[in-house]
């Protein structure tokens, strides 16, 4: 099937309707568009197997990944139906007049920006694409809610977008809730971004598409923000005292994180790193010959194959890299082949390029000449992420200024685990400092991704017959308010 670009006119009338839709959506209780939610959750589930093959078909994802993705989309639609439904990323706040009239009753909670562009994901089909993250989120929030698809998925985006369209309306909701276009060029992006009324936008891709989003954004008259998620070589620290006792181990376990997937994770560990020694040089040796064994696998579409064949190949012609281990087997037309490289921390310190994510089945070992050298390197990495320590409670308690400067470029820190694997749960936090992500005060994954969508408005000295729900005194929502500097779910 074949899918011609929005024109502008076409983008033009889809952002007047979605505009027209919102005064009405933003009106919506949480009960509904919580049910609104549930019902893309069904439809994803009711969509059965045929969905599934016309995945695998455009993607090369295996069937089980693909079922497993579509369970975690369902599942993220549903636990952000409750947690909208729930009410506390409103972040109700009453705070009451004073007996005295010095101070005015002030009532303050979050309201919905508007309608949200969101820019479907080429290694995530379902969760981070037309029914992911971002397009569940902004409609808990209360903003209508208009999808790119990715070309690399074409249709099974453009199925999606039709399962999402029927429970808008069969929920009774004007049909510019959702819409949903498609566009190969750069000039669909930008017509949607620098729309008048387009008032966010979400997007998970490279650092060329997010930046080039986040730029026009902010050439508009009047800013939008971008929730942009560009890439990350997620490093891992291997301390001393953990390499000493688990060397084989940590290798197999990272071996399987590089190559999971084809490595097209955007939590792919592409950097590790470690201090000279006898436990380094075992672990480089196993992780090697863990690799080697690994075969080659086919990537998500030709443009990623070619786009990781160029990156690898222009990071191991660098003169102070070392191929460690490629994978035995001979790799078939746009597969990934599995590699390890390593360098010295010097090397790494004076090559801008070897700090560049390889979007593949690839990690860059940098060997540092001491633990000074390791937190040097740390603390001028670029933002991540996720940052992962290898350590004992020794080490930890050695080493402070390694995990401060760990922490200080990444947006999730992992002891002693690999970081493929993002748990979608309120405690998450799947953002990072640039260029990780355009924001790294919020996340795109577990229910706070929802406070991207919304702004803070304050109520000063309103009646409570005009006021809305949230901050009425009766409190028809039952939700959990800031009254008075105490958290309660009382009625005034």
């Amino acid at each position: 099937m074949k899918f011609q670009d929005a024109t502008t006119k076409e983008i033009d009338d889809i952002l007047e309707e979605a505009w027209q839709a919102f005064g009405v959506y933003r009106r919506t209780g949480l009960k509904q568009r919580a049910d609104l939610m549930r019902a893309i959750a069904s439809g994803l589930e009711t969509a059965g197997d045929e969905l599934i093959q016309i995945a695998m078909h455009e993607t090369n994802l295996p069937e089980a990944r693909l079922k497993n993705e579509r369970n975690r989309t369902m599942f993220q639609l549903t636990s952000y139906a409750e947690a909208c439904e729930a009410g506390h990323w409103l972040e109700a706040r009453i705070d009451t007049a004073s007996s005295d009239d010095l101070n005015p009753d002030i009532r303050k909670l979050q309201v919905p920006l508007g309608p949200v562009v969101v820019f479907g994901a080429s290694n995530f089909p379902f969760a981070y694409s037309t029914a992911g993250g971002d397009t569940a989120t902004a409609l808990a929030a209360g903003c209508p809610v208009i999808v790119k698809g990715h070309p690399a998925h074409a249709e099974t985006s453009h199925r999606v977008a039709a399962i999402i369209s029927k429970a808008v309306a069969e929920a009774g909701l004007p049909k510019g809730v959702f819409a949903h276009v498609h566009g190969l060029s750069f000039e669909t992006g930008k017509a949607l971004v620098t729309h008048r009324y387009t008032r966010a936008v979400g997007f998970t891709g490279s650092y060329g598409g997010g930046k080039a989003l986040f730029d026009w954004a902010n050439q508009r008259p009047r800013p939008i923000p971008v929730f942009a998620e560009m890439g990350s070589i997620n490093p891992v620290f291997l301390l001393p005292g953990k390499l000493k006792e688990s060397a084989r181990e940590l290798a197999g376990m990272l071996a399987a994180s590089v190559t999971l997937g084809t490595g097209q994770f955007c939590t792919n560990p592409g950097l590790i790193l470690g201090v000279e020694s006898e436990a380094l040089d075992l672990f480089v040796r196993e992780l090697g010959a863990a690799v080697v064994k690994v075969d080659p696998t086919t990537m998500l579409h030709p443009g990623i194959a070619k786009a990781y064949t160029d990156k690898r190949g222009a990071a191991l012609s660098q003169a102070d890299v070392t191929t460690v281990a490629v994978a035995a087997a001979a790799p078939k037309e746009n597969q990934g082949v599995p590699t390890i490289a390593s360098a010295k921390g010097e090397a790494f310190l004076k090559n801008p390029l070897l700090h560049q994510e390889v979007f593949g089945p690839y990690s860059l070992v940098v060997r540092c000449k001491d633990i000074e050298e390791l937190t040097r390197v740390a603390a001028l990495l670029e933002g991540q992420l996720t940052a992962s320590l290898m350590a004992t409670d020794q080490d930890l308690a050695d080493h402070p200024g390694l995990v401060e400067a760990a922490q200080d470029i990444c947006g999730r820190l992992i002891l002693n685990n690999v970081p493929t694997g993002v748990r979608v749960s309120l405690a998450m936090q799947h953002g990072g400092p640039f260029p990780a992500t355009t924001d790294s005060r919020y996340t795109s994954v577990g229910a706070d991704g929802i406070k991207r969508w919304v702004r803070p408005v304050a109520y000063q000295n309103w009646s409570d017959d005009h006021l809305p729900d949230a901050l009425k005194n009766s409190n028809p929502l039952h939700i959990w308010r800031m009254i008075n500097n105490q958290l309660s779910q009382d009625p005034l």
